[in-house]
This record gives C-alpha cells, structure tokens and sequence, in this order.
C-alpha cells in the first residue's frame, strides 16, 4: 500500500459515511417521490452491474496466478451471488419507497399494493443487522479493490466501487429511519442508529485493508477472492434487490430504462480515469 493510496481511502470513507449520515436525515427534510427514487434505484443498479462486470471482475482475474483464474474467479463470484440473496431473504431488509401513498395511487392499483413500512417497534432491528451486513459486504469490496499492488500506478483507484457504494447507502439509511419512525422511536434513537449504520462501510474498508497484509503468503488470492465475491454480491443486489423493484412502474418505463442504461455507462466510463494498470495485475 501507499501514501497516496490510504489517504485516498480514507477520503472515500470519509465521503461513505457522510453520504449515509444524511441519507438516513433526508425523511426529517424533503419528501422522497415515487418517481424520483425509482430513477435513483434504477440509475445504481445500472452502475452497480457495471461496476461488477466492467471493475471488479477483471481486476480478480488480473490478480489470479495460473491458467485457472476464471474458474476461481466464477466460483467466488457466485458465493457471493448466493450469500447475498441468502442475506436478502433472510432479513428482508429492503424498503425503499419513501413516497406517499398518493404518489404511488396512478400506478400501484395495476400492481402489487404499496409495501407499508411495519409498525412494530422492533421491526427495524433485523433490517438494520441485514443492512449492516450488506454494509460490511460493500466495505470489503472497497478495501479489495484498494488492496491491489498498486506502488507503481497513480490516479482514482477504486472510484466506480466507490461510487456505486456512495449512491447506494442513502436509501439503505433512509430504509432503516423510516421503519424505526413507523415504528415510534424518538429522534435522538434514529439518529444513534444512523450514524452506527453510516460507519459500518468504512468499517469494513479499513479493516480488510489494513489487516489482509496479515497473510503474506496469500494477500493476493484472498483480494482477488474478495473482488470476485463482491462482484457477485453486487451483481445480486443489482438484479434481485433493486430492479424488481423498478420492474412494474410501466408509467415511467422509458425514463427508468434510461438511467439503467446512463448507470453502466458511467461504470464503463470510469475505467478512463482509473490508471490501466489496476486491470493488468499486481505482478
């Protein structure tokens, strides 16, 4: 690792954490529409599947020794497809319709119903355990891709990861302030627990980045297994998670197709500011 590169670091975590500070305080000052938060989802989804396929996975295979780096690069791809939508079902963590019930009426009554937020007053707690752990998941894919050998490359390492975890944590946060609100908890208890979630990301960043150099002998296959791993949980939020839930607005098809489309072209976009070399290994 290097100067420049930790500083970097931590300019994205820093940036993360204060993203998701004020995702979960966005309620308490404007009021999300139905409309504006589809084209969010869509648009991070579309980045998120770019960043998977176009960053993450050939960085892996780049770091890979061996004619067998695909291989080990699929496999690990898909623990971490199957961990995440595991995780997905399990909690069932996600809420992110923000939007009040008129707002929805024009389009939901052709569909599903609204998914209400729950009113018991613990109903948070397993959304927040989910979501911190989905959290964690996006910290370790900072750090991996923060983690390659890159002495020898200057420039905006890791900004799609970064970018595409940056848009995604405030509508995790603002999920987790609206259902401890439905739920009855005061502010001081929502804020409390909005700035535990804001620092999970950087959590998971610096200390996978920190302490892989604790294995020597292996720091490059457990990164790229990382990479890998984080590519499918990525993957997987993008297409069970997030556009299932954009899939039936047929009134907004043509905006939401758009910005999907805008979102994997960023991702590809990106690789022109991100030095080369991060593409082609670290040895």
């Amino acid at each position: 690792m290097t100067a420049s590169t930790t500083l970097l670091l931590f300019t994205y975590c820093f940036a993360i954490a204060g993203f998701s500070l004020v995702g979960g305080l966005l309620p308490n000052w404007v009021k999300m529409t139905h409309t504006r938060t589809q084209l969010v989802m869509s648009f991070v989804s579309g980045l998120m599947l770019g960043v998977a396929f176009y960053h993450l996975l050939p960085h892996s295979i780049a770091m890979q020794d061996g004619p067998g780096a695909v291989d080990i690069t699929v496999w690990w791809l898909m623990v971490g497809l199957i961990g995440m939508l595991l995780l997905l079902r399990l909690f069932h963590f996600h809420q992110h319709d923000f939007s009040s019930e008129e707002d929805q009426h024009h389009d939901h009554h052709l569909h599903e119903p609204v998914q209400q937020a729950p009113a018991h007053s613990m109903s948070w707690v397993g959304i927040a355990l989910g979501l911190a752990l989905h959290t964690l998941i996006d910290g370790v894919a900072l750090g991996a891709v923060m983690q390659g050998d890159h002495s020898h490359v200057t420039g905006l390492i890791g900004v799609g990861v970064f970018l595409a975890i940056l848009l995604h944590k405030p509508l995790d946060a603002m999920s987790i302030s609206t259902i401890m609100e439905a739920g009855g908890w005061s502010r001081g208890a929502r804020m409390t627990t909005n700035l535990v979630f804001a620092l999970m990301c950087p959590l998971g960043a610096l200390l996978f980045y920190f302490g892989i150099d604790v294995l020597v002998d292996t720091r490059s296959h457990v990164v790229a297994a990382a990479l890998a791993f984080s590519a499918g949980a990525f993957i997987c939020i993008a297409l069970s998670d997030l556009l299932p839930e954009v899939h039936f607005h047929s009134h907004d098809r043509g905006k939401l197709t758009l910005v999907f489309l805008l979102g994997i072209a960023l991702a590809y976009a990106i690789g022109a500011v991100e030095p080369a070399a991060i593409h082609q290994g670290g040895h």
